[in-house]
């Protein structure tokens, strides 16, 4: 589950020498077939991941015995405190796990530095997957591993600070104008009206609404500086200077659940994630969720997601690909739906899983439409800086800070092909 799917602010080892060498070490020569495979009935294997809470890390303890059984092999389990920083640095060693959660903004960086064992093919079922999220894990045309799950943003309305002021169902923003005119309804004393995070991870879904987006499909080429982007960015601003929205840290939370939490927010652009953290710390706040308005060019929101990756160094590819299949299956993907929260990458398990949680509908919905993340090879600091010129957009040029994006993303598509 992700709270805030935010881009990594350090960079780690091995995404700073992916940025400016051919990648990372893995004790081979990449172009060779790879290290000599264990082919024993019983292996041992090390599986890296990081985990939102006790739910997850038992949901996969749990996951991977029912494997073992299945199997005869072993796995050792290790949960991740930093991540990025600790697969940078096991590649850089010489000395990866065998199996790991690789999040969406770090995937191209392993992926061009050899790092990554592309076993898609291996996969019979791997169009049950579902395409946008195959598509973020593709590298020159190769499914390299399968997404783990998947989440979309949706509106969060808390409901008694809906019925306080006068509004009804029939009330829920399905455009720009009846967003602005809601978020200025709710606000009053303590409570903001539209409550987000001043990042692209959230303020990204009205670029899509209008439009535009920060690359092309095949992200070969930088779309950032467009009349559509500018439009969303503007739209953002007048919001925030309207008063009726507010980034979280504004009103003093850490999130905008926290903030929907602690009825300081009417509204809030959250992911289904959401949905455990209410649960946890604020059953008592009653909240539904809708689709996010639509903007001129129609509907957007934004999907995310990690993938299951196995090591190119490994030497148990086999095996770790057999996990990864049994820890993706449809089974398995429902049952940590139903532990963590968050929402199958499998088309029939979603399926199930937007019968079995009705609530979740708009999160599901947006799965048909969701734009996945940039994953250029060393873009991270260029989406680093435009998060931190977003966090001024209030005051800001939202031409100049899409000036500025363009400019850095060039750069970083240049270096990355």
């Amino acid at each position: 589950m992700f709270r805030r799917p935010t881009v990594a602010v350090a960079a780690t080892a091995c995404a700073v020498l992916l940025t400016t060498t051919t990648g990372c070490s893995s004790g081979f020569d990449k172009n060779k077939s790879g290290p000599k495979q264990d082919e024993g009935g019983k292996q041992t294997l090390r599986i890296l991941f990081a985990t939102s809470g006790d739910a997850e890390t038992n949901a996969v303890k749990k996951a991977t015995a029912a494997w073992e059984k299945k199997s005869g092999h072993k796995v050792t389990v290790q949960i991740a405190k930093d991540i990025d920083q600790q697969l940078g640095q096991a590649f850089a060693g010489d000395s990866p796990p065998d199996a790991f959660y690789v999040n969406s903004d770090q995937f191209a960086n392993y992926a061009k530095g050899g790092s990554l064992y592309a076993y898609g093919d291996k996969i019979p079922d791997a169009e049950e997957f579902e395409p946008q999220l195959r598509k973020t894990f593709t590298h020159n045309g190769k499914l390299v591993c399968l997404p783990k799950d998947s989440s979309t943003l949706g509106l969060a309305i808390n409901t008694k600070l809906w019925k306080e002021a006068g509004l009804t169902s029939a009330d829920y923003p399905t455009t720009w104008a009846e967003l602005e005119k809601t978020a200025k309804k709710l606000t009053s004393g303590n409570v903001t009206g539209l409550v987000t995070t001043n990042e692209f991870q959230r303020l990204g879904t009205f670029m899509r609404q209008s439009g535009g987006w920060i690359t092309n499909g095949s992200e070969s080429k930088m779309t950032a500086d467009t009349k559509e982007n500018a439009r969303a960015l503007s739209f953002v601003k007048k919001l925030l200077r309207s008063g009726s929205t507010k980034y979280a840290a504004q009103i003093d939370t850490e999130w905008a659940g926290e903030a929907l939490g602690k009825n300081k927010a009417g509204m809030v652009i959250e992911g289904n994630w959401l949905a455990g953290g209410m649960k946890h710390d604020y059953p008592d706040t009653k909240y539904k969720v809708v689709p996010l308005p639509a903007g001129p060019a129609g509907k957007g929101t934004l999907a995310f997601t990690n993938c299951w990756g196995v090591a190119k160094a490994s030497t148990h590819q086999a095996a770790a690909v057999d996990l990864v299949r049994h820890l993706t299956s449809t089974k398995q993907q429902l049952a940590s739906s139903d532990a963590i929260g968050v929402m199958p990458s499998r088309t029939d398990a979603l399926k199930t899983f937007a019968e079995q949680n009705p609530e979740s509908k708009a999160w599901v919905a947006g799965s048909a439409y969701g734009q996945g993340p940039v994953t250029v090879p060393g873009f991270t600091k260029v989406l680093d800086q435009f998060n931190t010129d977003m966090q001024n957009l209030r005051t800001g040029n939202p031409g100049e800070i899409l000036s500025t994006l363009q400019r850095n993303g060039e750069q970083a598509i240049k270096k990355g092909n």
